[in-house]
């Protein structure tokens, strides 16, 4: 990956988007805007010592949105030679003439727009060649089969690379981009314990700059470390008990909250958190920050898909609901102003209750600790959730044995509220920060 690092500067990008617009001015079109992007990468994988997959991936695109009036259009190309974008462009005008009229639609309110783009520190190369590559996964899935003799299977480990760039223009003003980068180590692997019982189980890492990565050994140890907790894993009896979301399943339940409270569910009354600004939907200790401005965030960003400005902000202060989460389109829908999440959110951060991993346990005293959830049993009207799980089995809080076949269920406007602990123990694996959740009660359907 030899420098230039990319085929165009992002003053190209910048300039090819504004180009864009104008011909979209010139086709007739009220409004438009345009992204144009570029990304590259590798991804190498071993499994049982030898390399199984070396991947290398090279993209650019043009995508183009026009508005007549209330009429929308958008098509997209991965060409960007003039021709190709007067053809994209003609496209999206011909799709928005037979589109019908949606009083909703349009560009972002021009006053919300980013007017400074802070440098978040996003882009960090990682010149890693293939060899390179090969050897760092093959260290990482030997540390992970190393772990114990009975581990005698692996679904290998890999090692990825990425870095991409873009602009985005609308003909509100707004022309903005930059590049950035995600890199990534996992490995899997697989244990026996002689009785036709077979247990996996895995780990990852994710960081912009490779030097955040956690180590290759480090990875691979708890690969296999986790895996080797699973074996003589057992079914239990049908009770009512606390359940504990391991930290790297913790972010699933934020997610369904932030699912729940956002303009796409909400204007199509599709959420169990209808009408829910200013009230309880989670424990009084609960505060949740949404800081789209960290450096080096995995989901950081100066603003959002439309071009609007992203601010720090409180979504959720000690459990009382604060905002949602919209984008222009859904503000409209609502009667209300986007919040700058068209395109999801950024770096929520949940506060945790000081304890570490053993006390939790602690604190739950007998239940059930989930480290793996299996189907989408989950429906966003009613908030219901049953889910098939695995984990261990916890007495007098000590782990006991491994558990598996089993079915956790609940409502999750009550799980949410019955949230009794957040561990320290928080993981930075994507765009929500959040430890180990303890819930006070639910049902675990066994035998």
């Amino acid at each position: 990956m030899s420098e230039p690092r990319f085929t165009y500067s992002l003053a190209e990008l910048q300039q090819m988007s504004e180009s864009v617009l104008q011909l979209a001015k010139t086709a007739g079109a009220s409004a438009a805007e345009a992204e144009v992007s570029l990304g590259f990468g590798q991804n190498v994988s071993v499994r049982m010592n030898e390399t199984e997959t070396i991947e290398y991936n090279r993209d650019k695109g043009v995508s183009v949105t026009v508005y007549f009036g209330q009429q929308k259009g958008h098509a997209s190309t991965s060409d960007l030679s003039l021709q190709a974008l007067q053809d994209t462009v003609a496209a999206a005008c011909n799709i928005a003439r037979y589109t019908a009229q949606d009083e909703f639609c349009g560009l972002a309110d021009a006053a919300l727009m980013a007017k400074d783009i802070p440098d978040l520190d996003l882009h960090h190369p990682w010149d890693l060649t293939v060899d390179q590559a090969i050897k760092l996964a093959q260290e990482c899935e030997s540390v992970a089969r190393s772990v114990d003799s009975r581990i005698t299977n692996s679904e290998g480990a890999s090692v990825s690379t990425y870095e991409g760039m873009f602009a985005y223009a609308n003909s509100n003003g707004f022309n903005g981009g930059y590049a950035s980068s995600r890199h990534g180590l996992s490995c899997s692997v697989i244990a026996d314990d002689g009785d036709d019982n077979m247990q996996r189980d895995y780990w990852y890492t994710s960081a912009r700059a490779p030097g955040d990565l956690e180590s290759a050994a480090y990875v691979g140890r708890l690969a296999g470390e986790r895996t080797v907790k699973r074996l003589n894993s057992r079914r239990i009896k049908t009770a009512q008990v606390p359940v504990m979301f391991d930290a790297s399943l913790s972010s699933g339940l934020i997610s369904h909250l932030i699912s729940a409270i956002s303009g796409g569910s909400l204007y199509r009354k599709s959420s169990f958190l209808l009408d829910s600004l200013g009230k309880q939907v989670m424990s009084p200790f609960i505060t949740i920050e949404e800081k789209p401005h960290l450096l080096r965030g995995l989901a950081s960003s100066p603003f959002d898909n439309e071009g609007v400005a992203t601010k720090p902000r409180t979504l959720v202060k000690n459990g009382v609901l604060q905002g949602y989460m919209l984008s222009s389109y859904s503000a409209r829908k609502l009667g209300m102003v986007s919040t700058g999440n068209a395109g999801g959110n950024h770096n929520l951060i949940v506060n945790h209750s000081g304890l570490d991993f053993n006390a939790m346990l602690k604190t739950m005293g007998t239940g059930l600790l989930v480290t793996e959830l299996l189907g989408h049993g989950i429906n966003m009207v009613t908030g219901d959730y049953s889910r098939g799980a695995a984990g261990f089995w916890v007495e007098s809080g000590v782990i006991v044995h491994a558990v598996e076949e089993i079915t956790i269920a609940g409502n999750l406007k009550d799980m949410l509220n019955q949230i009794v602990v957040i561990g320290n123990d928080v993981l930075v694996q994507g765009s929500k920060q959040v430890g180990s959740i303890l819930i006070e009660n639910m049902t675990v359907a066994g035998d």
